[in-house]
């Protein structure tokens, strides 16, 4: 249903939370910079679509509402929401298999991050190739919730090891702040390379990625954009086959997210200097693929029925 009432019903929440609730998951820095960038690499196709999913108080722009989906997941009528972020592996494993991960804690699968975005991409699809099926979906909730989950997907630790809760026991200490991992690759390493380099403002670093997606990735962009048989969201839910995306995430929390972060660790200027690079292409990754998902989806010669 796509109405004024349902666009100021979003409104509302979006306001109310942003009260309540402190940055999640990526953080709304990291969430907005993989929509921001996502953005400028529509196709002319895909930003009408976008457009006119939207809810009205995004004003067209899909980077306000990319942290949405943390906002909401604390309310009672969302909390079945909360699954949808992470996936967990088994300790130590470092790896990841669709089949054997993506499911909740009492075992329902598909509930996990990787299962959200073949979901939610597939909800958008079949109502792009198939007006009639419109009535099914919520296609505004389900354009917010792909392009947030596709950003976690790339935040390493949302594809981290059960026993530790992907880094969220595992307390650490951010220079002089009390931590756990988990918050620091979801905001700090993005906080402090806001004070550090970019004086705290996140249109510059913005820019800074872009330029380098433009120039030190240009030649990686091709790959990250490429689905593996041809699928729209890269899924290959097989036994012996994962997901790329969060194969990619455990490979890099095992390689740089938990090495030399154990409990009771102080995480500094050593820390935050090699993990830097990695959180600035996973973001920029994030960006890359979800804008390749949504062309697509909406770049099929039937249009998008009325949102």
């Amino acid at each position: 249903m796509k109405s004024s009432l349902l666009r100021l019903w979003f409104a509302r929440v979006i306001v109310l939370t942003q009260l309540i609730h402190g940055a999640l998951s990526w953080g709304k820095e990291g969430h907005y910079t993989v929509c921001k960038i996502a953005e400028s690499y529509f196709e002319e196709e895909t930003v009408a679509a976008v457009k006119r999913l939207l809810p009205e108080s995004a004003q067209g722009d899909l980077a306000s509402v990319c942290s949405w989906p943390d906002e909401i997941k604390h309310h009672w009528q969302w909390r079945w929401t909360s699954p949808l972020h992470y996936v967990d592996t088994p300790d130590y494993r470092c790896n990841y298999l669709y089949c054997r991960d993506c499911h909740d804690t009492h075992k329902h699968q598909d509930r996990c991050v990787t299962g959200a975005i073949f979901n939610y991409t597939m909800q958008l699809m079949s109502a792009s190739e198939n007006s009639r099926r419109i009535v099914h979906y919520n296609l505004t909730e389900a354009l917010m919730f792909l392009s947030h989950y596709i950003g976690d997907v790339h935040q390493p630790l949302h594809v981290g090891f059960l026993g530790d809760e992907g880094g969220n026991t595992i307390t650490v200490r951010w220079y002089r702040r009390k931590t756990n991992l988990h918050h620091v690759w979801d905001n700090m390493i993005i906080e402090s390379t806001l004070k550090t380099y970019y004086n705290k403002s996140l249109p510059l670093m913005i820019q800074a990625l872009q330029a380098n997606l433009t120039h030190g990735w240009s030649n990686d962009v091709p790959s990250w954009e490429s689905c593996q048989l041809n699928q729209t969201a890269c899924p290959n839910s097989t036994v012996v086959d994962v997901f790329r995306y969060a194969s990619e995430s455990i490979s890099l929390a095992c390689k740089y997210a938990y090495r030399n972060a154990t409990p009771g660790t102080t995480l500094g200027d050593d820390y935050f200097l090699s993990r830097l690079p990695v959180v600035e292409k996973r973001l920029a990754q994030g960006g890359i693929r979800l804008a390749a998902t949504l062309n697509r989806i909406f770049s099929s010669k039937p249009k998008l029925a009325g949102a």
